[in-house]
């Protein structure tokens, strides 16, 4: 893809799979919520997660969006060293109100009681910010 694909791809609502040594003998993936602002990929975990210790014991990561089903193949992995860090308030909100409505309808009340919940609890979630050191792409 070129960088203006990309950058389409990823303006997209999709969920990114956040790949990392844990504790088993191979990677370990989970889904995660993400923003990326063309420069710095962020995303957030509860504190206490188990991911946040193996991210802080070691540090290398790869994130990798894919395309939806029945939408023709296409991903983006973003490969580097994460930092694990805290939210200030207003960071934590700001992000928080950038990413809940690409993922959860939040007329919901199921969903917007959670993301009310989280807006008020800013010391509960780690911050995982990325500034990849390669991007790579395919379709």
């Amino acid at each position: 893809m070129t960088e203006q694909e990309i950058e389409t791809f990823l303006t997209e609502p999709r969920l990114a799979m956040l790949l990392y040594n844990g504790s088993r003998p191979g990677p370990t993936g989970v889904p995660v919520w993400f923003d990326w602002d063309g420069e710095t990929l962020r995303m957030f975990a509860s504190r206490t997660s188990p991911k946040v210790k193996q991210l802080q014991a070691d540090p290398n990561i790869l994130v990798l969006v894919t395309n939806h089903v029945g939408e023709p193949e296409g991903w983006v992995a973003f490969d580097g060293r994460v930092e694990v860090g805290e939210f200030e308030a207003d960071d934590w909100l700001a992000l928080i109100n950038r990413v809940a409505p690409r993922y959860w309808d939040l007329s919901n009340p199921d969903y917007s009681s959670v993301i009310e919940q989280w807006r008020s609890s800013p010391e509960a979630f780690a911050s995982l910010t990325l500034a990849p050191s390669a991007i790579r792409s395919g379709a």
